[in-house]
């Protein structure tokens, strides 16, 4: 049978008791040093936060830019997504009206617009090549746009119905009270040459005759706003809001005769 010597017995004993007094006093002991070292913990920790902040200032710099420029992209995508979208709508109503018009209709798009404050046209990606020839009457789906003035290889140019040359025979729809619609370089047209009784009013649908040399019959011109009289006092005039809005024409129909 083991059994313990004297001499062992004291010995563990004794590291019985330092392992206590250890035990007993290692807060003390730390509570002590930490005192002593404050100021130099104190100084270590702020060196630390300090160089933590510059490296991460830097690193989140880097991470802000990265995304900025990947929130720009995002925007550029659904902007072109809009337009896209925006723009397969109006054809997709220009492919419709083609289909239901009783006309041969070409299509083409706006590629540019007159510089000048005393006319008003546009230019088209489509001319000879497409069978589009000068005095061609022109529209949308809205209504009458105007007509070909220049027609080259690939392009032509459209004289618009708001251009103060432009004299469209026209009637009104409900009581079929002629007219001539002329444009004013501005937003509206002007339907004048109308007798001082002639049976017209604001809300009355406005459409070429078949007088008209350019225009085939029954094109939607637009609506009356507006009626007055002339100087004269012997004729009246209507102001007509154009069914196209000539502002934002993007695509257009050429009627082939």
């Amino acid at each position: 049978m083991f059994k313990l010597s004297r001499k062992t017995l004291v010995n563990l004993i004794l590291a019985a008791c330092i392992v206590l007094l250890i035990s007993a006093f290692s807060p003390l002991f730390k509570d002590s040093v930490q005192k002593t070292l404050k100021p130099q913990l104190t100084l270590i920790d702020l060196f630390k936060r300090e160089c933590a902040g510059i490296i991460f200032y830097h690193r989140n710099m880097i991470e802000l830019s990265r995304l900025n420029n990947e929130a720009e992209n995002l925007r550029r995508r659904l902007f072109d997504l809009r337009e896209i979208e925006q723009e397969n709508g109006r054809l997709k109503n220009l492919l419709s009206f083609k289909q239901r018009s009783s006309f041969r209709l070409v299509s083409a798009r706006v590629i540019a617009r007159s510089p000048d404050s005393w006319s008003s046209s546009i230019i088209i990606d489509k001319g000879r090549h497409n069978g589009i020839r000068r005095g061609m009457a022109v529209i949308n789906t809205q209504g009458l746009v105007g007509r070909v003035i220049e027609s080259a290889e690939n392009s032509s140019k459209i004289l618009l119905v708001n251009d103060p040359s432009q004299g469209i025979s026209s009637i009104v729809q409900r009581t079929r009270q002629e007219g001539l619609v002329n444009g004013s370089l501005g937003s509206n047209l002007i339907m004048r040459y109308l007798p001082d009784n002639a049976q017209i009013a604001v809300g009355d649908t406005i459409i070429t005759s078949e007088l008209s040399q350019v225009y085939p019959k029954g094109l939607l011109v637009g609506k009356v706003i507006n009626i007055g009289k002339e100087f004269s006092g012997l004729s009246r005039y209507a102001v007509v809001k154009p069914a196209a809005d000539l502002s934002s024409v993007e695509e257009v129909l050429v009627i082939i005769p």
